[in-house]
């Protein structure tokens, strides 16, 4: 593609000719040697010269490139990793990716099969010969020139003699190709590694499916580390080695020279499977799989050195009535994959509401001027009913009292000023993507219990009511599943007062109870033919349906909003949406949509912003300069998208007009939370970035606290005001607080 408006016209006197690709660390360009050589030069983003750590990785991808440079990899041109923008050039390698490939053409077979597996195998004996551990072997790093293979990227490697980062934070690698001891212990892998993430590429490359392929990528983790590869598609000449490949103990696999040896002792064409595997033929995105109303694409990886254009096909596949995903526990370490957390459907007066529920018109941030009294600064992690899952809490702010929930625990009672526990109720099964706290009243805290895989016979997934005093269950009530599905959020239940409202288990229809007692109020049905989830605009109860079809087909495009009568449950005059769109808060009384922008059937950004009166029952509707992807959200009656990178834009929800952009360190960030002059953004990694609300100025910006993934999108804030004191939830139900204006020193 052409070079744009602000790209340089020349990287260390190489003149740019082209854009290649942009990914969330770099770009690359194509630019010529003196001599007329195409090299492809990957420039470190802005925003991360200044940071050590990535200068620090820079550095060994530099080192680990020019350590391997052979045959079957990109050499290393030239190089600054000290440039104020780091720079290196490798060699242009003509050709698509592996991903690319299947995607248009579908999976290889017979002889042309065997010459990729055997020219990977060549490209990891030089890799491993020279002592680095590539970490990061996926389709979109495998480039097939002219001349075979080669392996690209080597971002995330490292010389099998070097220290690794041991700063908190990131835990990097794409989970279908990763290998058990990657997910467990990943500053510790060796060259077998890399050999169970070949024996997974090749899976991939036969059948265009992964070995443990599965419906998120934490049950993708999961399979990895503790279940067998699904092989019935492979051809059975090939199984065999890729078998040996993917055992789970290291010093079982074969190193890179005994792989190709095997490799080269099959016959010149493979043959067929074998047997009637499903799945051959059928390529899908392995890198994520979130088949939701309203799909988004994976976060972006960095660049490679061939030409851009698409990663991997997007086919996805019809979820009907199975839209949770359930995580799966994956040891010691939470995967880095866009993994999509819907927010949370009950819209305060700002933006999302936490999960606050209450009428009193105030936002869980409310800012006040004092700290929790005896507070100091703490880190907690409050486990659940299973350990190792990789899952966040939220939390709301009652006084002097915190009530968190999420993963394994429907809910949890901390003391604001310690994070001592008064109480915990967990929960024994595997928890759903995204699903926290549903909200807290005066004396009720209500959150989501999930069935124990053992327990077949319970309900798999239910709202629990829990004394806010003492702990003790009140009630309990099976739960929905179709609010991700209509409304992009996963939310199946509301606080409105005093009451809760909940979607039935068979998703036909709406249930008010009294929060503390559970006593049924009124059911409403969905209108014929739609499945429905509640959302609260301020005081004002209302339904966001979409038809059976739409839901099935994955493709809400035409929503339909109801109000509720909050006493009676009726249903008001149905008022229709152009869509897709997503609820993201509430201004001057109205419901505030963002619009996405589709691009076949996936999600690339929002581009307009609806806006609906439940009184009047209009819409009105204002197109975006541009397409925005990130996390949206809302505040004080202003849109914010954060992009998977640290970009945050401010947006006018009457006009769609731009008021400030900010660029910020905290990649992945979903938010904001209102504080006192201050808005609130941050990852699963624990990262903060406080920033002026007028104008985007940055105040202060936080170290990581938990290693997690910093590519999500899509997640509800995580972060809850005390008066003058933050909470801040990150991965593996980690929580940490501290005074805003002592906030803790970055670096």
């Amino acid at each position: 593609m052409s070079l744009r408006g602000g790209d340089p016209a020349e990287i260390g006197g190489y003149p740019l000719e082209a854009r290649l690709g942009s990914g969330g660390m770099g770009t690359v360009f194509l630019a010529r040697t003196s001599s007329g050589r195409p090299v492809a030069i990957k420039l470190i983003h802005q925003q991360f010269a200044g940071d050590d750590e990535f200068r620090i990785r820079f550095r060994q991808e530099v080192a680990a490139a020019r350590r391997v440079s052979g045959a079957f990899t990109a050499a290393v041109v030239d190089a600054d990793p000290e440039a104020e923008q780091p720079w290196m050039a490798t060699t242009y390698i003509e050709g698509a990716t592996l991903a690319q490939r299947i995607a248009t053409k579908g999976p290889l077979n017979g002889a042309e099969l065997r010459r990729l597996a055997i020219g990977l195998a060549e490209a990891l004996r030089d890799i491993h010969r020279v002592g680095v551990v590539h970490r990061d072997l996926k389709p979109s790093n495998v480039v097939l020139s002219p001349e075979g293979p080669r392996v690209i990227d080597f971002g995330i490697s490292r010389a099998a003699d070097q220290q690794t980062l041991t700063m908190t934070g990131r835990v990097i690698g794409t989970p279908p190709f990763m290998s058990p001891e990657q997910l467990q212990a990943p500053r510790g892998v060796g060259p077998r590694s890399d050999v169970f993430s070949l024996g997974t590429l090749l899976v991939y490359s036969a059948t265009g499916r992964g070995p443990f392929d599965a419906d998120s990528p934490y049950m993708t983790a999961y399979q990895v580390v503790h279940e067998e590869p699904s092989l019935g598609a492979v051809p059975v000449a090939l199984r065999a080695v890729v078998e040996s490949c993917l055992d789970k103990e290291p010093e079982r696999r074969p190193s890179a020279d005994e792989l190709l040896v095997l490799l080269r002792d099959l016959p010149a064409d493979l043959g067929e499977t074998g047997t009637n595997g499903v799945g051959a033929g059928c390529t899908r995105d392995v890198i994520t799989e979130h088949h939701f109303a309203m799909p988004t694409t994976a976060a972006p990886t960095d660049p490679t050195t061939a030409p851009a254009g698409p990663e991997t096909g997007r086919t996805g596949k019809p979820i009907g009535r199975r839209l949770r995903r359930r995580w799966r526990p994956v040891i010691a370490a939470s995967v880095a994959v866009a993994a999509i957390g819907g927010g949370v459907a009950a819209l305060k007066a700002g933006g999302f509401g936490g999960s606050s529920g209450g009428d009193k018109g105030k936002s869980v941030a409310a800012p006040v001027a004092a700290l929790p009294d005896g507070f100091k600064p703490w880190r907690k992690i409050v486990q659940g009913g299973l350990k190792n899952i990789p899952d966040e809490l939220r939390c709301v702010a009652r006084g002097d009292a915190l009530f968190c929930g999420g993963g394994g625990v429907v809910a949890t009672r901390i003391r604001a000023m310690d994070g001592s526990r008064v109480w915990t109720v967990k929960s024994p099964g595997v928890p759903v993507q995204g699903m926290h706290l549903v909200g807290v009243t005066d004396d009720t805290v209500l959150g989501y219990r999930f069935a124990a895989q053992n327990a077949p016979q319970d309900p798999p997934s239910e709202v629990v009511a829990i004394d806010a005093d003492n702990g003790r269950e009140l009630w309990s009530v099976p739960s929905g599943a179709q609010s991700t599905a209509v409304t992009g959020r996963t939310q199946d239940a509301v606080v409105v007062g005093s009451a809760v409202v909940t979607v039935d288990a068979s998703n036909s229809h709406f249930e008010s109870r009294d929060a503390h007692s559970g006593e049924v109020t009124w059911t409403t049905s969905f209108p014929a033919g739609t499945q429905c989830a509640p959302v609260l605009v301020g005081p004002q109860l209302m339904a966001m349906c979409a038809t059976d079809a739409e839901v099935d087909a994955s493709a809400v495009r035409h929503p339909t909003l109801y109000t509720v009568d909050r006493a009676s449950g009726k249903l008001g005059r149905p008022i229709a949406v152009n869509g897709p769109a997503v609820p993201v808060g509430v201004a001057d009384g109205r419901l505030v949509l963002l619009q996405g922008h589709m691009e076949g059937t996936a999600l690339a950004g929002y581009d307009g912003v609806a806006r609906v009166d439940p009184a009047s029952r209009k819409v009105t509707y204002s197109r975006l300069a541009k397409t925005y992807a990130g996390t949206p959200g809302m505040a004080d009656g202003t849109v914010y998208v954060s992009g998977q990178t640290g970009l945050v834009t401010a947006l006018d929800p009457a006009t769609g007009r731009k008021k400030w952009s900010r660029q910020t360190s905290v990649e992945g960030a979903s938010g904001p939370v209102a504080g006192a002059d201050a808005l609130y953004f941050s990852s699963a990694t624990g990262r903060v970035v406080a920033l002026s609300p007028y104008g985007g100025r940055p105040l202060w910006t936080t170290d990581p606290q938990a290693d997690g993934f910093t590519g999500e999108q899509g997640a509800s804030p995580r972060v809850t005001v005390a008066g003058r004191a933050v909470i801040v939830a990150a991965a593996r139900n980690t929580l940490f607080a501290f005074d805003t204006q002592k906030p803790p020193k970055s670096g």
